[in-house]
């Protein structure tokens, strides 16, 4: 060979990290969700994955479509963050370090810690639980 294959650059290491990172993420946003009171199996839906999360933190499930615009999705998913953090029982900078910046600490902290989901934390969460 003479170095030009594309596929050639992937080690098979670097795959299995990134195999076993993505079995992690999928097992913990599982598990997240079901600690919520929602199907974990939703957690593995694209788009509807969203929407769910978005139950979980108390804000309306029309936000979807604000994940679709772009640096708009940054600021929502900043909220949301957040948001999920203290429905939790976590503080804000566990939402903004842990789950927004280092979602691949935070989520498996959250999914297999002793946090309890209590509930969307968001001022008048009841009426945007159900949307």
């Amino acid at each position: 060979m003479n170095g030009t294959d594309p596929g050639a650059g992937i080690s098979p290491v670097v795959m299995i990290i990134y195999l076993a990172i993505l079995v992690l993420m999928i097992a913990s946003m599982w598990k997240v969700y079901s600690k919520a009171g929602q199907y974990g199996w939703a957690a593995i839906i694209p788009i509807y994955n969203i929407y769910v999360l978005l139950k979980i933190a108390g804000r309306p499930g029309w936000w979807t479509i604000l994940y679709f615009v772009p640096l708009v999705n940054l600021v929502i998913s900043i909220i949301v963050s957040l948001d999920v953090a203290k429905s939790f029982g976590k503080s804000g900078v566990f939402g903004f370090f842990g789950l927004w910046l280092f979602g691949i600490i935070g989520f498996p902290m959250l999914a297999f810690g002793s946090a309890q989901y209590q509930g969307p934390q968001v001022a008048g969460a009841g009426a945007h639980a159900t949307a």
